[in-house]
């Protein structure tokens, strides 16, 4: 019993983590800051939209025991692989995994080392990050046993500054939907969609600790998903006040990242900026340790492993090098559009997956993922300018979640269209 509880606590660790992640560290303090008085009814939307979706999304894939590809496999086949590719892809290579060392080069070496060469650090970053993860078996306990303990200590210490030396008075809230606000900010962090993935990562390292049982693995997994929905609780609810004890003396045209920065030098003076340095470093690397594994081992059984681990994870790191120089803004600018595209279906498959013994016809699956890319289409080509009246009108459309409605309408309608290839009765003739 003593082994289990160790064993979930350092995989909960670990979790949260590689939640964790420096964008993870610039949201709540803006949302303090906007919400001020109110900055706990804010925060429960955060949580909400946030830490509650991920937790759907580790249990998700506990129940397809670490496979990704079963999330999305009733949706049909051909779509499965292209949604898959898609999100491993974003929250690889392309997007997640560069932004995390363009980030602590911008917010955790530059305001120290004035000088330092971006190319050399993306150099060290990766390596350090390749040297960590060409072991799977490995990443949790290296994140979980070591890195957060470091990262957890960082964090509580600007904390601790914050709520016992408040840097000033909380404002009334300048905003009026709080609650509203809360969640949207929550939905932005996207931590669902990297949470589809780190799933499988510590369902390979449970199974590596020798519980192969689907039972245990499930157990283990929600219990290691409550120890890290703890410690996010906690961190963002204190980062969150921190932002509102500053209401006062910010307005909303600050920037995010200029906010945490300015927080933490006025905490801690100028030994703030080598602290949020060590934060920002060890958020972002943990984070770019475990999506490159997830990468990895995505790839690696798609294929069968014709494409080894080893050598998806170099070639994941090489990339990402290259991409991190192009710096945070810019990324930021070109992954809107693609995420807004892969989200709202992913959400949709992950909640359905949860429920998915109690669905016995495919086209509820397919229905409500179809009408989910529909949606965010449109979402898409309304942010490029386009005038889309429709979806701006759609129930939920305040808080990001314009979706919901018609993939609900779209999932009944499912119901009563026949599946000629129903997924779900193949595997009960299977077991039989």
């Amino acid at each position: 019993m003593k082994k289990i509880n160790k064993d979930i606590i350092i995989v909960g660790f670990a979790l949260f983590a590689m939640f964790f992640g420096a964008g993870n560290l610039l949201f709540p303090p803006f949302l303090g800051l906007i919400t001020g008085k109110s900055w706990l009814i804010g925060f429960s939307g955060f949580i909400l939209a946030d830490v509650g979706l991920s937790l759907l999304a580790i249990l998700a894939i506990a129940k397809c025991s670490g496979e990704v590809g079963k999330i999305f496999s009733r949706a049909g086949h051909k779509l499965s692989i292209a949604l898959g590719c898609a999100i491993m892809i974003c929250i690889g290579p392309l997007l997640a995994i560069p932004r995390t060392a363009a980030t602590t080069f911008e917010m955790g070496i530059q305001p120290i080392f004035n000088n330092f060469n971006a190319v050399i650090f993306s150099v060290i970053f990766f390596a350090i990050t390749l040297l960590l993860t060409i072991k799977p078996s490995k990443v949790v306990d290296i994140i979980g046993s070591y890195l957060t303990p470091a990262l957890l200590i960082a964090l509580l210490v600007l904390i601790g500054m914050g709520i016992f030396n408040p840097l000033g008075n909380i404002e009334p809230s300048t905003i009026h939907n709080v609650f509203s606000e809360g969640i949207f900010q929550g939905y932005q962090t996207l931590d669902a969609l990297g949470a589809v993935s780190l799933g499988a990562i510590v369902i390979t390292s449970i199974a590596n600790k020798g519980y192969t049982k689907k039972e245990e693995q499930f157990s283990i997994t929600f219990k290691a998903g409550l120890v890290a929905g703890a410690g996010l609780f906690l961190v963002y609810g204190g980062l969150t006040y921190l932002g509102a004890t500053v209401s006062t003396m910010f307005d909303t045209t600050v920037s995010q990242a200029g906010l945490i920065v300015s927080i933490t030098e006025m905490l801690l003076g100028l030994p703030g900026k080598v602290i949020l340095g060590i934060i920002v470093a060890l958020a972002c690397l943990t984070t770019a340790i475990g999506l490159t594994s997830a990468t990895g081992q995505y790839f690696a059984k798609l294929t069968n492993n014709k494409l080894k681990y080893e050598v998806v994870v170099t070639v994941v790191c090489l990339f990402s090098l290259v991409v991190s120089n192009f710096g945070v803004s810019t990324i930021i600018q070109f992954s809107a559009p693609i995420l807004t595209f892969v989200y709202p279906p992913t959400i949709v498959l992950v909640v359905f997956t949860l429920f998915g013994d109690n669905i016995k016809n495919d086209n509820v699956f397919k229905f409500a993922t179809y009408a989910a890319l529909f949606i965010s289409i449109l979402n898409i080509i309304s942010d490029f300018g386009v005038n889309v009246p429709v979806i701006k009108s759609l129930p939920l459309a305040s808080l990001g979640f314009n979706w919901v409605v018609p993939v609900a309408i779209a999932a009944v309608i499912g119901y009563f269209v026949k599946s000629k290839n129903n997924s779900q009765s193949k595997l009960e003739r299977k077991s039989a």
